[in-house]
């Protein structure tokens, strides 16, 4: 009986050893996506820069990326971050003016012509998270009827306080109140960074080649903006969204990490788009 209770306590041992090393492979962060596509989900021509710097490059002309990425995991399948501008933009020559031409947005190709040339249906994506309510990172959310929804609560709160929301109140979704490790091993991380709307949020990705990157969302609009910590006059909060570009700042130095910033045109320029990947 001593000896049966000796190897109990062995075996004990040894399964706590397991969990402790696969929970300190999981907060490492060793797991990795193995594909990423940078897909083109639109562009603006904005009249003045500085709606996004105040008080720098007043009257300056800028031209603005609007990117989705999607993800696949090995074991998970497939998650898209960010949906872009709406798909009917497309069919537009001359593009959707907004705020009497302060911004034109054009789509070059839809969202689901860029899927289907890689072979990926709507309806194998199993999880879709959105950087935040506005339009141009939200609004093909229910093109995807079976992904669930990862989005802060409070970003979900005032979406459906207020009108016209993106997508509906029925599709599948869990609401969130912080970080979210997606797979369970560190791949693509949902990280809450509030600020530019009350529950943005950035994504951490781990590819097996590539490395670490930053997805920015809307925590940051520019590179100059990045190094300046400028704040747009129009966010939800200042103080925030200058702890979530530091908070970000301290995951890209962690991490070795690239940040990406969605809406940096020359960056994006620069990125291979789908149908090419990243691995």
């Amino acid at each position: 009986m001593r000896q049966f209770n000796i190897v109990l306590a062995g075996l004990g041992a040894l399964a706590a050893a397991a969990l402790a090393a696969t929970t300190q492979s999981h907060a490492a962060g060793t797991g990795a996506a193995d594909k990423m596509y940078v897909i083109d989900c639109g562009w603006a021509h904005a009249a003045d820069k500085s709606r996004w710097s105040p008080g720098i490059d007043v009257g300056v002309q800028v031209d603005v990326s609007d990117n989705c990425f999607l993800i696949h995991h090995p074991q998970g399948g497939w998650f898209m971050w960010d949906t872009g501008v709406a798909e009917n933009i497309a069919d537009m020559p001359d593009g959707l003016s907004q705020q009497n031409g302060a911004v034109v947005w054009h789509k070059a190709k839809k969202l689901s012509a860029a899927l289907a040339e890689i072979k990926v249906k709507p309806e194998d994506v199993k999880f879709v998270a959105i950087s935040h309510m506005h339009a141009d990172h939200s609004s093909n959310v229910d093109m995807f009827p079976k992904a669930t929804l990862l989005i802060q609560k409070p970003e979900w709160d005032a979406i459906f306080a207020g009108q016209n929301p993106p997508f509906t109140k029925e599709h599948p979704a869990t609401q969130l109140t912080g970080d979210k490790d997606v797979f369970g091993d560190g791949s693509v991380t949902i990280v809450s960074t509030p600020g530019h709307t009350p529950g943005h949020q950035s994504l951490l990705v781990h590819l097996a080649k590539t490395g670490w990157l930053v997805l920015s969302g809307d925590a940051v609009h520019f590179q100059s903006n990045w190094d300046n910590k400028r704040v747009p006059g129009t966010n939800f909060d200042k103080d925030k969204t200058v702890a979530s570009m530091n908070h970000l700042g301290e995951l890209i130095a962690a991490h070795k990490a690239q940040l990406w910033i969605n809406h940096d045109k020359a960056q994006s320029d620069k990125l291979k788009h789908a149908p090419a990947f990243y691995e």
